[in-house]
């Protein structure tokens, strides 16, 4: 299964809103049809994103667009996950967008795969694993970050057992990382995302594996919520690992430097198109935290498993 595909000139993406009750592509002919589906969570999660981006960077430059401005529209469509900009970036300065964009593609497949190998050594025969959002298949070309390392033990034979929190408020663990982890055959296991520190407490959390939208000094910056579960990981011992390709590092900055993206009010108010909360409700919607460095046990990227920066 591709999350992205390039076929005939036009991007294809998987719209994300739909899972997991309909499996359908939603079709991108310009660059401005990226930029809704990235604002509109048609396709998200920081590795596909930037995929997503430098394809969009390649529509512009297709239709005889001013790139330059296109890419100025196409950064701006959501401010967090670094892979954005640098793809874009990267994209920009080549003298062949399409073949750059295709190049990117390619490397999104083969980064994640090494990160799932190396990952695969810090997991162990019958560990139960908690993840929080989706960092798999759907947050990349194909394969995954921190789900990435849970399908390269489960291939191995490691007998994987998989917790996932709903990841409020548009329920990415809910909706996609249980059904990714559903067609792969792999145990899981979904609960609230207030039950996370519970399960911790009782013991039956071997190890927390979660990915990121951007890893700078200090932190890392991921999926709303990763706070409270790293939080409960070092008060009840429980190794808290990051899944990141080196495009999501950003080690020139601190983390707290980082824009969080504020989202609207509706999706905490409405889920599953139903008003769940009073009229008139004030929300406050940050889509991303920061997980401090000291809080994390290690990050696993493509090059090996490395200690926070």
């Amino acid at each position: 299964m591709k999350t992205i595909k390039w076929e005939e000139d036009r991007l294809l993406l998987i719209d994300q809103r739909k899972l997991p009750d309909k499996l359908e592509y939603f079709e991108c002919k310009d660059y401005k049809d990226v930029i809704f589906a990235i604002k509109n969570m048609v396709v998200r999660g920081a590795p596909a994103i930037g995929v997503a981006a430098a394809f969009a960077v390649a529509l512009a430059d297709l239709a005889n667009e001013d790139i330059k401005k296109a890419a100025e529209e196409i950064k701006s469509s959501r401010p967090t996950a670094i892979n954005l900009q640098w793809a874009v970036e990267r994209t920009l300065s080549s003298d062949s967008p399409l073949e750059e964009a295709l190049r990117i593609y390619r490397e999104d497949m083969e980064t994640t795969r090494a990160i799932g190998e190396h990952g695969a050594s810090i997991v162990e025969d019958g560990d139960t694993i908690l993840t929080h959002c989706n960092a798999g298949a759907l947050a990349c070309v194909d394969y995954g970050t921190a789900l990435g390392v849970i399908r390269a033990a489960h291939s191995m034979g490691k007998r994987v057992k998989v917790v996932c929190d709903e990841t409020r408020p548009l329920g990415q663990g809910a909706r996609l990382s249980v059904w990714e982890l559903q067609m792969e055959r792999i145990p899981v296991k979904l609960i609230v995302d207030g039950a996370a520190g519970y399960l911790m407490q009782q013991g039956k959390i071997d190890k927390v594996i979660i990915g990121a939208d951007r890893i700078a000094r200090g932190g890392v910056v991921n999926k709303i919520g990763s706070l409270m579960v790293a939080l409960a990981a070092e008060r009840f011992g429980v190794p808290f690992y990051v899944a990141a390709p080196r495009s999501t590092f950003d080690e020139e900055n601190s983390i707290y430097d980082t824009v969080i993206e504020e989202r609207g009010s509706d999706e905490v108010l409405y889920y599953g198109g139903c008003r769940i909360a009073p009229k008139g409700t004030e929300v406050v919607n940050p889509a991303f935290d920061i997980v401090p460095s000291d809080l994390i046990t290690a990050i696993i990227t493509e090059d090996g498993v490395i200690d926070p920066i």
